[in-house]
């Protein structure tokens, strides 16, 4: 199935050690903290530009000649459209970035994505984009299995001003998310649940899925007792 034209918006941060993944960070160091989101990072946008029919948006946050394989990333960036990520908090970076993305190609639906799902594959987002473009659909929502989202769709990019309002990093964002969009008039599709990676059970659980990529390749080479049971 060929994806109809769309904006696939990938929201990022560079992977600096001491500032990507602070959490996993607590407990396998900041560097190899950063090492995975740069892996991540580096899959995602393999399975962005991967998809036929789109054109590819990344909203970037972060010194990227600090970060984990910088050369990488930005070979893969050079793929892209990148714009800055801007405003005070997280929901108004993904208002602005769905607007950005919105301007640079009018009449296109965006489709956002984090960083953090390195098991997402080019049909998935095919299979969303294709929900989003039926004809009474105003929004697809991916439920992260934590509570949060992992994908946001919108017909008109101008809707994601809804965000807004919405409280993000908590174990009801998906569902408060899915209010908001509802309670704008949207007809909204829910799309399958995946799991971000925020532990190091989360990063396990994923590199079992995707077996040959980097994010598995990344995993494999740490120190952690999860690890060593599993070699």
């Amino acid at each position: 199935m060929t994806a109809p034209d769309a904006c696939l918006l990938v929201v990022a941060k560079a992977p600096v050690a001491g500032l990507a993944k602070t959490r996993l960070a607590r407990v396998i160091g900041d560097r190899p903290a950063a090492r995975l989101a740069a892996a991540a990072l580096l899959d995602t946008l393999d399975t962005v530009l991967a998809v036929p029919g789109t054109v590819p948006v990344v909203a970037m946050t972060g010194r990227f000649a600090s970060a984990e394989r910088s050369a990488e990333i930005a070979d893969a960036l050079a793929s892209c459209t990148v714009i800055p990520q801007c405003g005070n908090d997280f929901a108004e970076r993904l208002v602005n970035a769905h607007a950005a993305a919105g301007g640079l190609f009018p009449g296109a639906p965006v489709f956002q994505i984090g960083m953090d799902t390195p098991q997402l594959r080019p049909e998935v987002l095919t299979g969303a984009l294709v929900r989003l473009m039926t004809d009474d659909t105003g929004a697809v929502l991916g439920p992260a299995a934590d509570g949060g989202w992992w994908g946001l769709g919108l017909r008109e990019p101008a809707d994601a001003h809804l965000l807004r309002a919405v409280p993000m990093s908590r174990s009801d964002t998906g569902s408060r998310t899915l209010f908001a969009l509802r309670r704008q008039g949207l007809r909204v599709r829910r799309l399958l649940t995946l799991s971000d990676v925020d532990t190091m059970t989360d990063a396990m659980r994923v590199a079992t899925l995707v077996p040959h990529s980097r994010f598995a390749r990344a995993v494999g080479e740490l120190d952690h007792p999860l690890v060593g049971a599993v070699r």
